[in-house]
């Protein structure tokens, strides 16, 4: 398994064999607006993307978590095949589709796909908590499986949670990827994992090798990777949580 962080959400994953472009936010740097009721005006995203755009154009598949706009962007959908095979969670596909993109597949609650040997199956989340959390809508996270490949939790838009820690109770992943950046708006908790999360989840999970994405490119995105690498060297677990700049390989 090999995984390139290309920008905030967005990976390029190699995988028994298969290639997914995760979550491909694909924009311009400084081509959409902030985020509304957030505590900048800073364009996003905030970062150019770390190299030429059409090295991402040709997975397998692509895999897209939800459909919030940091996680599939109209430079995503224009940019991309409409050939493509596109895996979502349940209620994506129509817009999706809508889009010209002609293989489409839902990955219902709890439900399995299987691309070519490896098997997605969706999990649940919490985008936030109380009334933003209802706002954020439904989000998804993936466990990948593959014969001679370590299980592989992709969290999603998630903060920590019962429905997080359940996975890891029911899969013990060896290899998760959280996003972070603390992500949050003017009131109201945080929206994705902050750094106290991210230590939560290597306690609970402490044989896994833990993968921090999902920051320094959008702008309510709070938690930097400075910010972040400063916490777990405090809680000595910077060993086993990588926090790749863009365009690197884990």
């Amino acid at each position: 398994m090999k995984i390139q962080l290309i920008r905030h959400a967005s990976l390029w994953l190699e995988y028994g064999g298969v290639t997914f472009l995760v979550d491909p936010m694909l924009s311009a740097q400084g081509v959409n607006p902030p985020i509304i009721n957030t505590t900048n005006e800073q364009r996003n995203p905030l970062v150019p993307l770390p190299g030429p755009v059409e090295q991402w154009l040709e997975p397998d598949a692509v895999l897209v978590t939800h459909l919030h706009q940091d996680h599939w962007d109209a430079a995503a959908a224009e940019l991309l095949s409409y050939e493509l095979p596109v895996l979502c969670q349940e209620g994506d596909g129509e817009k999706i589709t809508a889009q010209g993109f002609a293989h489409v597949t839902e990955i219902k609650d709890s439900a399995a796909a299987s691309m070519r040997g490896v098997t997605l199956t969706r999990t649940d989340g919490r985008h936030g908590t109380g009334e933003i959390g209802e706002r954020m809508g439904k989000v998804s996270g993936f466990i990948f499986q593959a014969e001679g490949e370590p299980d592989l939790y992709l969290a999603g838009d998630t903060i920590w949670c019962g429905e997080v820690r359940q996975v890891l109770d029911d899969y013990h992943p060896e290899v998760i990827v959280v996003n972070a950046g603390g992500a949050s708006f003017v009131s109201g908790g945080h929206i994705t994992m902050n750094e106290q999360d991210i230590v939560d989840v290597c306690h609970a999970a402490p044989e896994a090798s833990v993968i921090a994405v999902h920051m320094d490119a959008i702008n309510h995105c709070h938690v930097t990777r400075e910010l972040l690498k400063l916490r777990l060297e405090q809680e000595e677990l910077l060993n086993r949580v990588a926090v790749p700049l863009d365009g690197e390989w884990v």
